[in-house]
């Protein structure tokens, strides 16, 4: 229990929270390494992935060679790039890239992939060529798919940030470094608390844009079919 309100006062102390090494400042760090990994992994991943569903071919090998990604530790990346003098935000923000790309490729594949073959015919039928057809057609057809890869990368990618303090990185993570330097244990849960909760909000709000940016019938039948 000791820890606990050990935690409880720590977080309650204004001074942890302001300042160049609070709370604050190192919530702004760690949300600037989690959106450029994101949007870094986004860049790869989903032009191959929207690529691969659209022409049914080589996409399947694909997702598994990324998803293999995901059997190399976070942290031993980061330690090959401090081996190769890659440190700080940089090197944190490559190593979750990495991280983040399986789930969106993943979801972007099967998401297009998964039109309805009558539904691209259709288009096909009306004259579209097959850039319109994916365009028009399948990519909002698959919209939600795509944006529940993002969310789960995104959320992902918030939880891994903190070994950012590992390598010379600023992030929640480094509250929770300097306490296990320093034996402060209430420090330390008090920053496992921060990235948790910052995870939960980053959640909520990810799963807002996902639901608006569902097709209202597609919500519909997923609501009829759950009840």
């Amino acid at each position: 229990m000791n820890v606990v309100s050990d935690a409880v006062a720590w977080l309650n102390d204004p001074l942890n929270w302001t300042g160049t090494h609070g709370v604050l400042a190192l919530t702004r760090e760690h949300l600037t390494i989690s959106v450029a990994a994101v949007l870094l992994a986004a860049v790869i991943a989903l032009p191959l992935g929207v690529w691969l569903g659209h022409r049914h071919a080589g996409g399947a090998l694909t997702v598994v060679l990324a998803n293999t990604s995901r059997a190399l530790p976070t942290f031993a990346l980061l330690t090959i790039f401090a081996s190769g003098g890659l440190f700080g935000q940089t090197a944190t923000t490559l190593a979750v890239a990495v991280f983040a790309v399986p789930p969106i490729l993943t979801n972007a594949y099967t998401g297009v992939l998964e039109v309805d073959a009558d539904v691209r015919d259709a288009a096909r039928g009306m004259g579209m060529s097959a850039a319109r057809s994916l365009a028009l057609v399948e990519l909002p057809l698959a919209l939600p798919l795509v944006a529940a890869g993002l969310r789960t990368a995104a959320v992902q990618v918030i939880a891994t940030v903190p070994l950012a303090a590992f390598v010379g990185g600023t992030s929640l993570g480094s509250i929770i470094v300097t306490g296990l330097a320093l034996q402060r244990y209430g420090q330390v849960l008090a920053g496992g608390v921060l990235v948790a909760l910052l995870c939960l909000v980053a959640e909520g709000i990810l799963a807002g844009v996902q639901h608006v940016l569902t097709p209202a019938p597609m919500r519909q039948r997923a609501t009829s079919s759950s009840v």
